[in-house]
């Protein structure tokens, strides 16, 4: 048997991306890599670089859109490769910024969940706490703000 190469489109790919999920299996390639780090550029863009009234918007439409892929894809592509959702890590960096908020000490808790994006300083802090084991009172109260942070490219 004599094999040839060929060149798919990106269509075909996904098609056969698409194909081989549903059988269990996986095509193995650099361009996932590269989607992966896209999509954790984004969101620290977006979270820790961009002005607080642009930050309410749909996750889904903003990463599908900007990244020319089905939000699903983007999200199963990103849990299998990083090992959590990308709703965690969304979630996690936007905590290492309220964490940056803090430290400056320039905004109250309720301008800080309103500039990230969040319905109530109830839901911040409920975040918060599930992500740090601390409400965001406690960890400045503790003064250890700074020791507490993460680098960006570290969180997973």
């Amino acid at each position: 048997v004599q094999l040839k190469e060929t060149n798919l489109s990106k269509e075909q790919y996904l098609h056969l991306d698409k194909v081989l999920i549903d059988l269990g299996f996986e095509r193995i390639d650099d361009q996932k890599a590269r989607l992966i780090e896209a999509i954790k550029n984004k969101v620290i863009q977006l979270i820790h670089h961009s002005n607080p009234s642009d930050r309410k918007f749909n996750w889904s439409t903003i990463l599908s859109e900007e990244l020319h892929y089905e939000y699903n894809y983007l999200s199963n592509l990103f849990s299998s490769v990083v090992g959590i959702t990308l709703e965690q890590y969304i979630i996690r960096q936007k905590i290492e910024r309220v964490k940056e908020l803090l430290f400056y000490d320039e905004l109250n808790l309720s301008e800080i969940a309103n500039s990230m994006g969040y319905s109530s300083v109830a839901h911040l802090s409920g975040q918060f706490k599930k992500v740090t084991g601390l409400t965001p009172s406690e960890l400045k109260k503790s003064r250890s703000i700074d020791q507490q942070r993460k680098p960006l490219d570290g969180i997973s």
